[in-house]
């Protein structure tokens, strides 16, 4: 299986009324729901609309990008498939409920911190 993230820019729900957010949010745990007992899902979450924080290899903390003046991220959601087609499916899914397009790109493989995971779950 691969991981792939799911995500959509900041701003990209804006066009939705106040209103019709209540069924975008129930739209949208519908599909996570629907990921969850698929057994695909790994973890997703919105962004609250704030400028990031940068930590350097310094040690240094400063003030990162506005959202206003560079795109960032706006939520994301991660999957674990087989395939970059069902990665496609389930980033339309989301897309529908969302209202907005998603981005779907594959996260590279990492084994050794799969490895600790797995440990970390096995004596958890």
């Amino acid at each position: 299986m691969t991981r792939y993230l799911i995500s959509f820019d900041d701003g990209a729900m804006d066009h939705i009324p106040d209103e019709e957010m209540p069924d975008v949010g129930k739209a949208s745990h519908a599909v996570v729901q629907e990921a969850v007992n698929a057994g695909v899902w790994v973890f997703g979450a919105g962004l609250e609309r704030q400028r990031a924080s940068v930590a350097a290899t310094d040690g240094m903390v400063t003030d990162g990008p506005y959202p206003e003046n560079k795109k960032v991220i706006g939520g994301f959601s991660i999957v674990d498939v087989a395939s970059r087609e069902e990665a496609l499916a389930w980033a339309t899914k989301i897309a529908v409920a969302c209202r907005c397009a998603q981005e779907v790109r594959e996260l590279m493989p990492d084994p050794e911190t799969d490895a600790m995971l797995r440990q970390a779950d096995s004596q958890g």
